[in-house]
């Protein structure tokens, strides 16, 4: 699965990979609150949301640096 969503991350581009951060970033925060208030039912959405922020902050630091194409 990872290595499938990594292929269709690498052909956005920056500014599309810099919505996405923003994004995951909304979806993160709201598991967190969810969390704390009991409310969350897959706790295992905090995870997937981590390592997926993580994917997307590295392409897009990779093509600012100009590695991946």
């Amino acid at each position: 699965m990872a290595n499938k969503n990594l292929k269709v991350l690498s052909n956005l581009s920056s500014q599309e990979l810099q919505a996405k951060v923003a994004e995951l970033e909304g979806k993160l925060f709201e598991s967190r609150m969810k969390k704390s208030v009991g409310q969350l039912e897959k706790v295992s959405d905090l995870w997937k949301f981590r390592k997926e922020l993580a994917r997307v902050r590295t392409l897009l630091t990779s093509k600012d640096a100009g590695g991946v194409k």
